[in-house]
C-alpha cells in the first residue's frame, strides 16, 4: 500500500438505527442490474440515538456533509437497502470515498456472481456477528429475507447448508487472526470464488529524511521494536463480553478473538514481508481472476481512502499529511504482522501518541469495545471529519491485511 500516494485525516461511530424493511420501494432493472428508486426522496433511518453517530454531535455531522444532492444520488443508485442509513450518513462527510465504498459494496451484494444473493447477506451476518455488531446483523437479516433467504437459517448456524458452514472457519480467522489462514483452509472451502505537536514532528521527519537514510539493518530493528511494542498497547478496559442470543446464534467458538501474533520472549516472530506478496502485484490480479472486476473496485477504494486529502490538519491549512496517513496504515498492518522493508517504523512512534495507538488497536482488533471516551481522548483539537478519515483508513488497512493473508493462501493452494 506504500506504493499508493497519499489527506485530511478523520472516526465516526455508527449510531443506532433500525434496518426497517424497504421491500416494494425499489425494483431491479433487467438491463443494468442496478436498483433505481421509485421515489426521488431518500428515506433516512430513524436513529436510536440523536443523530447518526453516538460519538459526533448531530449538528456537526449534518454541517460537515450537508446531506447534499450528490449523496442522495449515490444512495439511490448504489445503496443495497435504498435507505440513507446512519453509517452512510457519517461516511458521507467524505463523499468521494463514499462513492467508492457504495460501488464496491453494491457489486459484491447485488451484481451477478458465484454466490446466490441470500448467501452473500448470510456471510455478512456471520462476519458482523464476530464483532457483536447487531446494527449490521439486523441490516443484513432484512436484506437476506428480501432476496429470498430461507427464514429457518436465521435460527442459527446449525440450520445453514454445509456450503456456508465450510466458510465459517475462514470467517472466524479473517475476523480475528488472518495470519493463521493456510492453503489447507482453502482446500476445505467449497470453492475459491466464495472467499472473497504533530505537525512539527512531521516536518522534522521530512527534514531528517533529507539529511540521512537509515540502513536496512536499522529499518529491520525498528520494525521488530514496533511490532513488539504493539503487544504492550492494551485496548480499552472491558468486562467479559456477554454475547446476546440474537448474535450468538451466528457465532461458533465465541471465545476465539484477536491474539497478538507476536508474543513477548519469542525469538522468531512471524512476519509477512509485503514485498513478497503485494496487493498491487499479486492480490489485485488474483481477485479479478476469481471474481471479475471486483479487484478494480477494491483497488479504487483503497487508493481513494489512502490519497484522500484536503491538505488541512485541525486549524492549519496547506499541510502535507502523507507521512501521517502512511503511519496509520502501516501501524495497522504491523499489528497484523505485515512489514514493508522500505518503511521506517520509527515514524510510527514519532507520529502516533499512545492514546491514538490504543484507539487504533481497539477499533482494528476489538471494535465492539470502542467507547466515546477513547474517541474523545486523542487529537482533541482535530475536526470530527478528520477523525472519520482516521476510521476509514483503519477499516481499509485491516481489510487489505485480511485480503493479503487470504489471497496468499489461495495462491499457495493453486501452485
Amino acid at each position: 500500500m506504500n506504493r499508493l500516494g497519499a489527506g485530511s485525516i478523520g472516526g465516526g461511530g455508527g449510531g443506532g438505527g433500525s434496518a426497517a424493511s424497504a421491500a416494494g420501494q425499489y425494483r431491479v432493472c433487467g438491463n443494468c442490474r442496478k436498483v433505481p428508486r421509485q421515489e426521488k426522496r431518500v428515506q433516512v433511518s430513524p436513529p436510536l440515538t440523536r443523530g447518526p453517530s453516538a460519538f459526533i454531535p448531530e449538528n456537526e455531522v449534518m454541517q460537515a456533509n450537508g446531506l447534499d444532492e450528490r449523496t442522495n444520488l449515490l444512495v439511490e443508485e448504489y445503496s443495497t437497502s435504498g435507505r440513507l442509513d446512519n453509517i452512510t450518513q457519517v461516511m458521507s462527510i467524505h463523499t468521494q470515498y463514499l462513492e467508492s465504498f457504495l460501488r464496491s459494496q453494491f457489486y459484491m451484494l447485488r451484481m451477478d456472481g458465484p454466490l446466490p444473493l441470500p448467501y452473500r447477506h448470510y456471510i455478512a451476518i456471520m462476519a458482523a456477528a464476530r464483532h457483536q455488531c447487531s446494527y449490521l446483523i439486523n441490516m443484513h437479516v432484512d436484506e437476506f429475507l428480501k432476496t429470498g433467504g430461507i427464514a429457518e437459517w436465521l435460527n442459527g448456524l446449525e440450520y445453514i447448508p454445509q456450503r456456508l458452514k465450510n466458510l465459517n472457519e475462514i470467517n472466524k480467522l479473517l475476523a480475528h487472526r488472518p495470519w493463521l489462514i493456510t492453503k489447507e483452509h482453502i482446500q476445505i472451502a467449497d470453492s475459491l470464488s466464495e472467499l472473497e505537536a504533530l505537525m512539527e514532528r512531521m516536518k522534522r521527519l521530512q527534514e531528517d529524511k533529507e539529511d540521512e537514510e537509515a540502513s536496512q539493518e536499522e529499518m529491520d530493528t525498528r520494525f521488530e521494536k514496533e511490532k513488539k511494542e504493539s503487544l504492550l498497547v492494551i485496548s480499552g478496559a472491558f468486562d467479559d463480553e456477554i454475547v446476546s442470543t440474537d448474535v450468538s446464534r451466528y457465532v461458533e467458538d465465541p471465545g476465539f478473538g484477536y491474539k497478538d501474533f507476536a508474543r513477548r520472549g519469542e525469538d522468531h516472530l512471524p512476519t509477512f514481508r509485503a514485498q513478497d506478496y503485494t496487493w498491487e502485484n499479486h492480490g489485485f490480479s488474483l481477485v479479478n481472476r476469481l471474481y471479475s472486476d471486483i479487484g478494480h473496485l477494491l483497488d479504487e477504494k483503497f487508493r481513494m481512502v489512502y490519497n484522500l486529502t484536503y491538505n488541512t490538519m485541525a486549524t492549519h491549512e496547506d499541510v502535507d499529511t502523507t507521512t501521517l496517513r502512511r503511519a496509520l496504515f502501516n501501524y495497522v498492518h504491523c499489528m497484523y504482522g505485515i512489514r514493508y522493508d522500505d518503511y521506517d517504523y520509527g515514524e510510527v512512534n514519532q507520529l502516533l501518541e499512545r492514546s491514538l495507538k490504543v484507539y487504533i488497536k481497539t477499533v482494528t482488533c476489538y471494535p465492539e469495545r470502542t467507547t466515546k471516551r477513547m474517541y474523545d481522548s486523542y487529537w482533541r483539537q482535530f475536526k470530527h471529519s478528520e477523525k472519520v478519515h482516521v476510521n476509514l483508513l483503519l477499516m481499509e488497512a485491516r481489510m487489505q491485511a485480511e485480503l493479503l493473508y487470504a489471497l496468499r493462501a489461495i495462491t499457495r493452494h493453486l501452485t
